[in-house]
């Protein structure tokens, strides 16, 4: 095949990539009532079943990104799938809920491999302007269906053979990849030579494990208690360790010089706001629609499978209206549909499914994908060939990152707010926050995202004889 057909036949392979990752994550946000019954998990701990995968995947996302650039990016990428695999394994095979959440960190260890390198890949492959833009929206279009397949197959899964058999779904697309991977992605690496960073990836994990604990066991012990305060004092310390790290490493995992540019961390904040606010919907909904209203697996996947379509069309729909307009209009606007769909949800139970979930899960999904793709177009524009795997590895992390805070900002609105009386407080709350966090979003993607006014060069003085 000619070099135009290789590259999008590469495209399509790590697509499927995408899919399976989108795929495992919004499964097992179906499968969480299950899971927390059949494993006894209490007091909100199934949570990290989920959170678990999340931090594993962000926190070493940038480290992923960078031993793809240096390493090699296909090399990296088949490492990743290999684990990912493995670990997908073991989870389907947990005889405990230790075991299980094990097992997920496992898994977004191989994902903090897999991701960045694929998308450094399409970074690479792929020319600055409309070409990576299109590119682009395939990869989120591709995101949105791999969520939609988990909802549509997650419910008979989780309903007949149970919610084991939803990760060994993961087997045979690893596979697949595996056998593909070496003829149709060639190897490409960074322009520099620089070293790995473990400190400063441990150092960003620890942070923001610290925090999401915190904020998780918030209802349990709350805000004033010892253990609140000191899981938040390890994020700061962590924190501001992993500030002195990179300032002082000679290879840091992320230069603090990166975050001067405007644009990548406008795009950056984003993705942290968009996956805030999605992960932290979805879970509160999946618990109330399986919790309160009694959906069965299969009814709460088709009733939902709404929402991955309606982020198809916005994803498409901002790649088309980034041709006019800048990613500063696009984006804002993104999130301002996700905040009008949660503000939506909050109205439970004031109706039924047609009244109040289905428009609320359209306006979300289609802010979904319209601040997706403008979050990561501005986040990775500018990217060189050389720091393609670190950029891309800063945007997805800052997305796992943001959905691993939403779910736990989530979890600890729900069962704060939880009234016996009324089982819908907790949600509405829920919701009410996520659309908050939404509207913020938005706020300092204008701020943010603002095209910096060109400087005006005086005119030569002309000299006269």
């Amino acid at each position: 095949m000619d070099g135009n057909t290789r590259r999008w036949a590469a495209l399509g392979l790590l697509c499927a990539a995408n899919f399976m990752v989108i795929l495992d994550s919004q499964i097992v946000l179906l499968a969480l009532p299950s899971v927390e019954r059949d494993l006894g998990f209490t007091g909100g701990g199934a949570q990290w079943v989920l959170s678990a995968y999340l931090l594993g995947f962000g926190g070493l996302l940038l480290l992923g990104g960078r031993m793809a650039d240096l390493a090699g990016r296909r090399r990296t990428f088949l490492a990743g799938t290999g684990l990912f695999l493995a670990a997908s394994l073991l989870c389907g095979s947990a005889w405990s809920g230790g075991v299980l959440i094990g097992a997920r960190v496992a898994q977004g260890v191989s994902a903090a491999l897999m991701a960045p390198s694929a998308l450094s890949i399409v970074t690479a492959a792929f020319a600055e302007g409309p070409e990576r833009n299109r590119a682009i929206a395939v990869w989120a279009g591709v995101g949105g269906f791999g969520a939609t397949a988990a909802l549509l197959a997650g419910g008979p899964l989780t309903g007949g053979p149970g919610w084991r058999s939803i990760f060994f779904l993961n087997v045979p697309v690893a596979l697949v990849l595996l056998a593909l991977g070496p003829s149709l992605l060639d190897e490409s690496r960074g322009g520099t030579r620089r070293g790995y960073d473990p400190v400063g990836a441990l150092t960003v994990t620890l942070a923001a494990s610290a925090a999401v604990h915190g904020v998780v066991r918030i209802p349990e012990k709350g805000w004033a208690s010892a253990w609140t305060a000191g899981s938040f004092a390890v994020a700061v310390a962590a924190g501001l360790a992993f500030v002195l790290a990179e300032s002082r490493s000679a290879a840091p995992l992320i230069p603090l010089r990166t975050f001067r540019s405007r644009r990548l961390t406008g795009g950056n904040a984003v993705a942290l706001a968009a996956a805030m606010t999605v992960f932290g919907t979805s879970l509160a909904l999946s618990l109330y629609a399986q919790g309160v209203l009694g959906y069965s697996p299969l009814v709460f996947g088709f009733a939902t499978a709404v929402l991955p379509v309606a982020a198809v069309a916005g994803s498409f729909t901002a790649q088309a209206a980034l041709r006019r307009v800048t990613v500063r209009a696009v984006a804002p606007a993104g999130l301002a549909f996700m905040a009008a769909g949660c503000l939506a949800l909050a109205r439970v139970p004031a109706g039924g499914y047609a009244s109040v979930l289905l428009p609320g899960l359209v306006l979300l999904g289609f802010g979904l994908g319209a601040s997706g793709v403008a979050g990561s177009v501005a986040a990775l524009a500018g990217a060189t060939e050389g720091d393609a795997g670190l950029a891309s590895g800063i945007n997805t992390a800052a997305f796992q990152f943001g959905g691993a805070f939403g779910v736990a900002v989530a979890s600890t609105a729900v069962l704060s707010w939880a009234d016996v009386a009324e089982p819908a407080a907790g949600f509405r709350a829920a919701f009410a926050a996520s659309a908050g966090i939404a509207l913020a979003g938005a706020v300092v993607a204008v701020a943010l995202l603002k095209t910096p006014a060109r400087r005006r060069v005086p005119e030569p003085v002309k000299v006269t004889t």
